[in-house]
């Protein structure tokens, strides 16, 4: 999603006639037949691309809300689970909340009917509804209690933005719109992560589908380097738009993580900040959608969403139907070697030692030295297991003779990464530290 707002123009008596009007002078892209020849403004939709839709009021307003991550429901997050459909989230301020319901219960049966083997599609289609309606969940406890509750439908915002303050002071921000306040929101973010401590960031847009064009020029204008958001193909002709400059700004060594499924104005902003310098980008290449939609309200109240324009990086990277290729591509979550990448910077003069690869969850690492360690017990911090895309594990560390031996003290996580860091606090057994501190990646197994 990339748009515009509702853009005024000339009332024809019929709506059909009012959009063949606005398409003939508006739309930018294939038209597949005779616009004139549609008998109806189903079939004329048809002729065009699939990001040209038509809306009646209500609808507009759910499409809205999906934007804005506002529904009207109970407030949780679920996934299928083998009993029924678990809650994985509870948001704070909903009706779900205020009724008790935690995170772990299982929905076994949804206005009465079973949830075994059901969709979360399906089971969010039976929860949500109108506002002021309610909704019968049977719910087993985490204890193995089960209960049936009735609870009232309410609109509830889901959180647009997470932060984490990640190891090694690198502060990460999570933005799933572009809604109207996005921009808004990763600035309070940045200046939280700031003031805890964080001096790089990481910006993760995997997964984010787009929203207004607006907050994509602020996105875009948190970035120092980039002074231009994107450049136009309109029907009338070709134009430049400039960021937006904000009053706080993410360093310009701020890493920028995008998957297949980041589309639009995440790939509006990514193309800006590769074309100009202002991000190091990671991940996958994007999904392609490179056009701009415009609203254009009718006369009977509904609307019509229409593409009028494509959009291209700064320096001209196309993006529409072949995305959006970051400088350094991953085959898993970009945010491993993005968190890596940020910690080495930080470890002036360490040295890195070879990757381990496919390491099972129950590993205990050995390491070898030159020469025999000291005896005394090792300083806590002197060695330390980071859980890549999070903070430090809690492991035993000891030493035989030349060896160095860390052993977690939970199992690690499957198909997640890590890394070991030795400080050159570590000492030999004359008493003197290492030249220079050490560090490697590792890969678990899945």
């Amino acid at each position: 999603m990339l748009l515009f707002w509702i853009v005024p123009h000339t009332v024809f008596a019929e709506p059909l006639q009012e959009v063949k009007a606005i398409v003939k002078e508006n739309y930018v892209g294939e038209i597949k037949g005779n616009i004139n020849d549609a008998k109806s403004i189903a079939d004329l939709m048809k002729m065009l691309d699939p990001y040209s839709t038509y809306f009646t009021r209500e609808e507009f307003e759910a499409y809205l809300n999906a934007i804005e991550l506002t529904s009207v429901g109970i407030g949780v997050v679920i996934e299928e689970h083998e009993k029924g459909i678990r809650i994985t989230e509870v948001i704070t301020g909903g009706s779900a909340q205020k009724a008790g319901v935690k995170t772990g219960d299982i929905i076994l049966s949804i206005n009465g009917k079973s949830t075994m083997n059901m969709s979360t599609s399906e089971a969010s289609t039976l929860i949500m509804g109108k506002e002021g309606s309610s909704v019968s969940l049977t719910l087993l406890k985490e204890n193995g209690e089960t209960f049936t509750k009735s609870i009232v439908r309410k609109p509830f915002t889901l959180p647009n933005v997470t932060t984490e303050l990640l190891y090694g002071n690198v502060g990460y921000i999570a933005l799933s719109s572009f809604s109207t306040d996005a921009a808004s929101l990763v600035q309070q973010a940045l200046r939280n992560l700031s003031a805890k401590g964080a001096t790089s960031f990481i910006l993760d847009l995997q997964y984010n589908g787009g929203g207004y064009v607006s907050s994509a020029e602020d996105i875009i204008g948190l970035f120092p380097n980039a002074k231009v958001a994107y450049r136009l193909k309109l029907a009338w002709g070709n134009e430049i738009a400039y960021a937006s400059r904000q009053s706080m700004q993410f360093p310009k060594n701020t890493r920028l993580l995008i998957n297949r499924y980041s589309a639009s104005a995440s790939e509006m902003t990514a193309a800006a900040l590769l074309d100009q310098n202002a991000a190091i980008l990671y991940g996958e290449t994007s999904y392609g959608k490179g056009t701009m939609q415009s609203f254009y309200e009718l006369s009977d109240g509904s609307i019509l969403k229409l593409t009028m324009a494509e959009f291209s990086g700064p320096k001209g990277t196309k993006v529409h139907k072949v995305g959006v290729t970051p400088q350094i591509k991953t085959n898993n979550d970009p945010l491993y070697l993005a968190h890596y990448d940020a910690i080495i910077a930080s470890l002036k003069g360490y040295k890195e030692r070879p990757a381990l690869t496919k390491v099972q969850t129950t590993k205990t690492f050995t390491l070898s030295f030159n020469h025999a360690l000291s005896s005394v017990t090792i300083p806590k911090g002197t060695v330390e297991l980071v859980t890549l895309g999070g903070n430090t594990v809690n492991a035993q560390i000891q030493q035989q003779d030349s060896k160095l031996i860390v052993t977690p003290q939970k199992p690690l996580i499957a198909g997640a990464e890590y890394m070991l860091i030795i400080h050159p606090t570590l000492k030999n057994e004359n008493g003197k530290r290492l030249k220079q501190g050490s560090y490697l990646r590792i890969t678990v197994a899945q």
